[in-house]
């Protein structure tokens, strides 16, 4: 009688604790549907910022001038050194998803961060480094791919002059109180031309050319392509979603 009473409350034991795959099964909330026809074509539920026909949803970064930026027929847009250094969004944007593609020049008379340098800012302040960075040395935090000054691209995924490429970022923007103070770190997760270069990396500040970092409180702003030096870079398919 007792092993018969043992086996009984075991098996009690056994169908009170008893689980079934549909216990950790999460029904709700229902992800919304996004839709997009390729990897580099924007999804329905994104913001097309470029789509080769004008620059009608950027303005020149500095004075009150239009771009001059030239749009090209096969649905690009090449900078154009006007001063203006460079263009940005007319809308402000915090954290986002940010897809473009970009082209250095076949032009090698110039090296190092001569060659088709330029710069993707999230928020104006926060740079991602463009720059011909195939068979050309520079220092390596300055690099195609760098968190301006403060990150190392993991590796260097550039592309010859004159080829295609493509950046696929997801900012983190940082957040600050109302004194001023930040409480919250931004991130940056980086892909060139679809491989992993900056892995949810602290961004530490301003990316500064000069001197440290700076953290001065903000909210949200705008994308910017910088117009620095020397050869020509070209742009098209861009496109953010935000987060």
């Amino acid at each position: 009688m007792r092993n018969q009473l043992t086996i009984l409350f075991a098996l009690i034991f056994i169908a009170c604790n008893a689980q079934s795959s549909k216990d950790t099964e999460i029904w709700e909330p229902v992800p919304k549907k996004v839709y997009s026809s390729s990897d580099s074509s924007a999804p329905d539920d994104a913001i097309v910022l470029f789509d080769g026909k004008d620059l009608s949803k950027w303005k020149a970064k500095w004075g009150g001038k239009e771009s001059e930026w030239q749009i090209n027929d096969d649905g690009s847009v090449t900078v154009v050194f006007d001063g203006t250094g460079g263009i940005q969004t007319i809308e402000n944007f915090g954290s986002v998803q940010l897809h473009l593609e970009w082209k250095t020049s076949e032009d090698l008379s110039h090296k190092l961060q001569d060659r088709s340098n330029s710069g993707v800012f999230l928020q104006n302040r926060y740079e991602i480094q463009i720059l011909d960075s195939y068979d050309n040395p520079t220092y390596v935090n300055g690099q195609a791919g760098s968190v301006y000054k403060q990150h190392i691209p993991l590796v260097n995924a550039s592309r010859k002059p004159g080829e295609w490429q493509s950046y696929d970022i997801i900012f983190e923007a940082p957040e600050f109180n109302d004194d001023g103070e930040k409480t919250k770190s931004g991130y940056f997760t980086v892909f060139h031309n679809g491989i992993l270069i900056q892995n949810h990396v602290e961004i530490l500040g301003t990316t500064e050319n000069v001197g440290p970092p700076k953290n001065i409180a903000h909210g949200d702003a705008p994308i910017s392509l910088q117009n620095h030096c020397c050869t020509q870079i070209s742009f098209r398919n861009i496109w953010v979603r935000k987060l």
